[in-house]
């Protein structure tokens, strides 16, 4: 199965019941995304576009730079993290999900602008799923690439105050 193609199942809380179920939670995802702490501190916003898929632009700043003037592998790990898991947590309805592990490959240096972290969900759907991303510059050009593996936690989306402020209202 294509990772962009629709998903249904039986497995409870995995995916949303509907179309409005799914804008639901996606739009309730981007709220999550924009009420945590650390995205303060970087000029971000997530876009889930489809089940499976998360976009997150950046602006990578000079704030971020290491010693020799390019954004350093901490803002890779961030940007590729939270888009794939972004994306695998799109098939999550219930659950906040957690990084269990993540593998980066940095493939260019960063000197700063608008990056665009594209993340897609690969397999997995009950316990553990895997996602991967990718960072592409204001050229188009790739600059690094990660997949990750995501597990369920106990922690309910629900219980969340920025997932259900992102959420629209009735």
């Amino acid at each position: 199965m294509q990772p962009d193609s629709t998903v249904t199942g039986p497995v409870a809380g995995t995916t949303p019941a509907s179309a409005d179920g799914a804008s639901f939670h996606w739009r309730a995802l981007e709220g999550l995304y924009a009420s945590a702490a650390v995205n303060q501190l970087f000029e971000s916003r997530l876009e889930v576009l489809a089940e499976g898929h998360a976009r997150i632009i950046f602006d990578v700043t000079p704030q971020v730079f290491h010693a020799a003037g390019a954004a350093h592998g901490t803002i890779y790990f961030k940007m590729l993290d939270d888009a794939a898991f972004y994306a695998a947590n799109t098939l999550v309805t219930d659950r906040f999900l957690l990084t269990t592990s993540f593998n980066l490959h940095f493939t260019r240096p960063i000197h700063g602008g608008k990056v665009i972290a594209e993340g897609r969900w690969l397999s997995g759907r009950r316990r553990v799923l895997v996602a991967e991303a990718r960072l592409l510059d204001e050229e188009g050009e790739e600059v690094g690439r990660g997949t990750g593996t995501f597990q369920r936690s106990r922690i309910p989306l629900s219980s969340l105050p920025g997932y259900a402020a992102g959420a629209p209202r009735p």
